[in-house]
């Protein structure tokens, strides 16, 4: 890993506000001081999903980049692939300031943003721009806080942004926008995705869940997805919970969770997520992941693909490498020849405790 911000930026960023630092740090990208990663990828890790080549399985979640502004360069940092957004019809600004905590303590995040950013109009042609791209890239499209009817606003969102990404995240589980967690509801997901119908037979749907369901309304989530014809799932997003071993001052704060904390719950729900769909839904693992290990972990629950958000913001561009050479030198020591071959090994152990934890 080469470059300005990975070697002498990033502890400046952390003393800085986070917000503010996020900002820098997106500028800091836009002008190439972030780096590359030029280290070649195992073979290994390699994946063909949705028909798209996915040179490894470590992504990055929707929320850093909201606005897609730094595509390019997010791919140049050794990603597998890169998801943008979440992208809302119109221009907002989201909630109040401050918004955004770090949880030193705990390795952690607290946001309420509520889904600021530029709106399609002016996101768009930034990522039609980037349709020559080295890497998978994914949208994640969501609601606006102020009039919004959910089946006319996804479906204009998927309509001008399916034929420009390699897939499409439907957002109904922040926290940070009220009302927006009640679509996870079996009528109201399969109205959404009805609507998305011809959409989804050719660029891919997933749907983002939140770790805060219960083991009937998980289920129903899933069996809805299957049934409405999405192609996958992103389990999960942020939290309401605080557990009670967080430490930060800032842990009673509102908005959504993000951590390590949340990593055995996501493993778990992913695990149930593997067994009710029976190998019918490509499954990404999100929720603390910081090591190869963990990423090893969420495979052998049953995920396909993994997506990092805090600890990315915390470690910054070298987790990248990093995490995929521990996750290479995790095959070695399992014996697994592709990573294919570690998938759902642990699924049946885990699908049962995702709410005993």
């Amino acid at each position: 890993m080469t470059g300005f911000l990975p070697a002498l930026a990033l502890p400046v960023l952390q003393t800085l506000p986070p917000e503010f630092a996020h900002a820098i740090a997106l500028r800091a990208l836009r002008l190439g001081l972030a780096g590359r990663d030029a280290s070649p990828d195992d073979p290994r890790l390699a994946q063909t999903l949705f028909g798209r080549h996915f040179p490894n399985p470590i992504g990055l979640a929707a929320g850093f980049d909201k606005n897609a502004c730094a595509i390019r360069p997010l791919m140049a940092l050794g990603f597998g692939f890169v998801e943008v957004g979440t992208i809302t019809p119109r221009a907002q600004p989201g909630n109040p300031r401050p918004r955004l905590f770090r949880l030193a303590p705990d390795r952690a995040l607290i946001n309420r943003l509520g889904f600021p950013g530029e709106g399609l109009a002016r996101i768009l042609p930034r990522i039609a721009a980037a349709q020559a791209r080295p890497l998978p890239l994914g949208a994640n499209i969501g609601l606006n806080k102020e009039g919004a009817v959910a089946e006319r606003d996804y479906r204009a969102l998927a309509l001008a942004l399916a034929p420009h990404v390699d897939y499409l995240t439907l957002n109904v589980s922040s926290p940070n926008t009220p009302g927006l967690r009640d679509l996870q509801a079996s009528e109201r997901l399969a109205a959404i995705l009805a609507a998305l119908a011809e959409i989804g037979s050719a660029t891919p749907i997933l749907v983002k869940t939140a770790p805060d369901l219960g083991p009937a309304a998980f289920d129903a989530v899933v069996e809805t997805a299957l049934a409405g014809g999405a192609r996958g799932m992103i389990i999960a997003n942020t939290t309401i919970a605080r557990p009670a071993a967080l430490r930060s001052p800032l842990a009673r704060e509102a908005g959504g969770l993000s951590g390590p904390m949340l990593f055995d719950r996501a493993k778990m729900m992913l695990a149930r997520a593997a067994r009710l769909s029976g190998g019918r839904l490509v499954l990404i693992g999100c929720g603390g992941i910081e090591t190869g290990a963990d990423a090893l972990a969420m495979v052998r629950a049953g995920a396909h693909l993994v997506q990092l958000y805090t600890a990315f913001v915390y470690q910054g561009a070298a987790l990248i490498p990093r995490i995929r050479h521990e996750l290479g030198a995790a095959l070695s020591a399992g014996g697994f020849a592709r990573l294919e071959a570690a998938r759902g090994l642990d699924t049946a152990s885990y699908a049962e405790n995702a709410w005993n934890i």
